[in-house]
């Protein structure tokens, strides 16, 4: 019987190798319990593996389409812009034919090139472009571009005098800056 209890008490080895038929790898006996967790563990980490390349594929994906709706987007960003322009020029080919057609009536040409000028003032308004205030303002090197100087005894130097062409802002972005006349001091 004492045998029998010292087989008993006796710990199981986990792992028991065997000799491998030839041309195969080693061979290892492992307890039943031990083989079921190692299949659940092979099993969890293809599951994981899946999800993992699923989560990538929907990620590629998403990031593809957010690309391609980017470049939709930007070749199309001003669209409404231009089609607002194109009515403006609309109104320009009348006015220049209207011109052509009747050379005496300068007044009435005038009149419809102000209301071509007025609908781009508006529409660049509602777009959120300003102008910038120049002419009698100090020098900023932000907003204006010096083409000239002048010596003047009555404005303070840096003193913007004239305004060659506008500058504009969009929103609080200068697109292009003024071109100025600034008063420097004599010598």
């Amino acid at each position: 019987m004492m045998e029998e209890e010292n087989k008993e008490e006796a710990p199981e080895p986990l792992i028991q190798e065997k000799q491998p038929e030839k041309g195969e790898g080693k061979i290892v006996q492992l307890k039943e319990s031990e083989h079921k967790k190692l299949l659940e563990e092979a099993v969890q980490g293809k599951e994981y593996k899946d999800k993992y390349i699923r989560l990538y594929a929907e990620f590629d994906n998403a990031r593809k389409r957010m690309e391609r709706e980017r470049i939709e987007f930007t070749k199309y960003a001003n669209e409404e812009l231009i089609s607002e322009f194109l009515s403006v020029l609309d109104d320009l080919e009348r006015s220049v034919e209207a011109a052509r057609s009747k050379h005496e009536d300068y007044a009435a040409f005038l009149k419809g090139v102000e209301m071509v000028m007025a609908h781009i003032y508006e529409m660049l308004k509602e777009n959120g472009v300003k102008p910038i205030d120049t002419k009698g303002k100090m020098f900023d090197p932000h907003c204006h571009e010096v083409l000239m100087q002048e010596e003047n005894d009555k404005a303070p130097e840096g003193m913007v005098l004239e305004e060659f062409q506008k500058g504009y802002f969009l929103g609080d972005r200068i697109v292009r800056t003024a071109k100025v006349k600034v008063a420097t001091s004599k010598k």
